[in-house]
């Protein structure tokens, strides 16, 4: 089967709906591109729009008067007057009266970090980077310790293709505490690398946001983007550099796997050992895609030797002793397969296929007390496991646990109906459109 080596196919674009619709100036990059600052920040911190991000306004200006109270030389009565009003204005949401304050402010004291630093950061929100960027550099300048008016700057600086933005934005991620700002500037920074085709620097990036928010689904898609340009780039590589090798031939199998053509893959498998017959796992992978095809002897038979094989190979596993067990119970019940989940369990006492083989096992041979804790295990290492839930339930029920048995019940209907929903998913992500018959029926022979 043909492999698809589209290289380059995914292109370097930004994955989010922009918070400004900011035109990278010609030069930044091959073609116009959005800025990244996205829904990421729109849903996982709460920030509907820029210019009414009233929650992340407060969060800036309310470190600024403790970050330069150090630095702070004595005011005027008539400039802290002025600095006290325009903060007044700002939480009374009346930027105008605002920025007036500040202007006035900064008649009488031109460098005032706080004046320049909340001026900046309206025109920030008010989608004004130019303004806000010479606010900012304003305000660092008196007060170069300001590290949330340089993540804010930085962000100015990207916008506008500065040289500048990315010296910026590392700084401002590796020195910020507020957690929402630091947020915000990290996909900056991701999006920067990204867009520069740096994939090395944009992936512990992106761990370390999916670390502070794990349940961001924006945060994920990116992520997930990022894994699988660097898979396709890596097997780009691995076809230019040894397009029949066993491993070549390996992936191959994979891909299939994925795809739904076990026959397929089973073919490229044994293309693999025959180039390399003592390639770690593949007498292990042939021997699973094998027993995924058939239940009939002769190839049940063919996956046994398979996983003999790779005993011999690569060593004894829980992985290979469950497999084991599987055909065992298969074709001669489970005496025969009781040996190898127990040997199974003994590798892995945590691997949740042993325990919830062993378990069923003990279940089939009328030994429900011996199964419950194996199950109970099983349940805890794989919550996802909707089998475990339902063997659980069912021996709860044969133990008249009739409370546990309900628990469980729910939770394999739960898990059945969650893990349906995926597979409806992967079906609509692997659909291929049936080929066009461009032919005309007078035509065809």
């Amino acid at each position: 089967m043909p492999l698809d080596l589209r290289i380059g196919k995914h292109r370097k674009n930004t994955f989010m709906r922009a918070t400004w619709n900011v035109d990278w100036p010609v030069g930044m990059a091959e073609h116009r591109r959005k800025c990244f600052l996205s829904a990421i920040v729109l849903v996982g911190m709460g920030v509907r729009r820029a210019f009414i991000s009233a929650t992340l306004l407060a969060c800036v200006l309310s470190w600024q008067p403790r970050e330069m109270c150090a630095q702070a030389e004595p005011q005027s009565s008539d400039l802290a007057t002025d600095l006290q009003l325009g903060h007044a204005a700002l939480k009374a949401n009346d930027p105008a009266k605002a920025a007036e304050a500040f202007h006035a402010a900064l008649k009488l004291d031109p460098a005032n970090a706080d004046a320049h630093a909340n001026l900046g950061v309206m025109a920030f929100f008010h989608g004004d980077c130019p303004a806000a960027e010479a606010e900012f550099q304003s305000a660092l300048h008196s007060a170069p310790d300001l590290t949330n008016a340089l993540a804010l700057l930085s962000i100015c600086e990207r916008k506008l293709g500065q040289p500048s933005a990315q010296a910026d934005l590392e700084a401002a991620f590796a020195n910020l505490k507020d957690q929402k700002m630091r947020m915000e500037v990290g996909v900056q920074l991701a999006d920067f690398y990204f867009q520069q085709g740096d994939l090395d620097h944009t992936l512990p990036i992106i761990h370390t946001l999916v670390d502070s928010d794990p349940d961001n689904v924006d945060l994920l898609f990116f992520a997930q983007r990022i894994y699988s340009e660097m898979a396709d780039n890596t097997l780009n590589k691995l076809a230019l550099l040894a397009p029949d090798s066993a491993r070549m031939q390996q992936l191959i199998a994979e891909r299939l796997i994925n795809a739904g053509d076990l026959n397929g893959a089973i073919e490229h498998y044994r293309k693999a050992i025959a180039a390399d017959p003592r390639l770690p796992g593949m007498h292990f992978e042939l021997a699973e895609a094998l027993m995924e095809t058939s239940n009939n002897a002769e190839t049940q038979a063919a996956a046994s030797r398979e996983l003999q094989a790779a005993i011999q190979t690569d060593g004894d596993s829980a992985s290979v002793e469950c497999a084991l067990g599987r055909v065992a119970q298969l074709h001669a019940g489970s005496d025969a397969a009781l040996p190898h989940y127990r040997r199974a369990y003994e590798l892995n006492p945590t691997d949740a296929e042993a325990q919830l083989g062993l378990a069923a096992t003990l279940a089939d041979q009328g030994k429900p007390e011996e199964a419950l804790p194996y199950l109970r295990s099983a349940v805890q290492a794989d919550p996802m496991n909707a089998n475990a839930h339902y063997r659980l339930a069912r021996v709860c029920h044969t133990l008249h646990l009739a409370e546990e048995e309900r628990q469980q019940m729910k939770l394999f209907e739960e898990m059945r109906a969650t893990k349906d929903r995926i597979a409806q998913l992967y079906r609509q992500m692997n659909h291929r459109p049936e080929q066009l018959d461009d032919v005309p029926a007078d035509q065809k022979p």
